[in-house]
């Protein structure tokens, strides 16, 4: 069966609940995402295949511009193209709805997140120290339109 993207559900957060720290990553806990999924200005999707949730990814759109607030594959998928998938949704949105802008953080030692985002067309644009768990540094990326 082909992965399926879509907009999150309830039901995929209550699938994501008892998973989401052992699975996936310990920074989006059940209550980030709950609050995430009910903000009027945020849009969440899903990657499924077979019924299993392997990735999610979310953006908070603005007045123009729109802001990655997340990608993440499920730790025993990672390095399968989910997280392309979920890229290019998330551009496809930002595009179709007309912002002007796509930006992101990425922490600057996470060099396979940060080579997708060169690939898709992103440049770096700016630099936040200890912005990660106050340790690590994130790298500011953006793509217009």
């Amino acid at each position: 069966m082909d992965l399926e993207i879509y907009n999150m559900t309830e039901l995929d957060l209550s699938l994501l609940k008892d998973i989401l720290i052992d699975e996936f990553d310990d920074f989006w806990t059940f209550d980030i995402l709950e609050d995430e999924l009910n903000n009027p200005n945020s849009e969440y999707f899903v990657a499924k295949m077979d019924n299993n949730i392997l990735g999610f990814a979310g953006i908070w759109k603005s007045v123009d511009d729109v802001h990655i607030t997340d990608i993440v594959v499920k730790k025993t998928n990672r390095k399968s193209g989910i997280g392309s998938k979920l890229l290019e949704k998330l551009i496809q949105t930002a595009k179709k709805e007309n912002f002007k802008a796509i930006t992101l953080e990425v922490n600057e030692n996470n060099i396979p997140a940060i080579n997708l985002y060169l690939k898709y067309g992103f440049k770096k644009v700016g630099f936040r120290k200890k912005y990660y768990k106050h340790k690590d540094n994130a790298i500011i990326m953006t793509k217009d339109f």
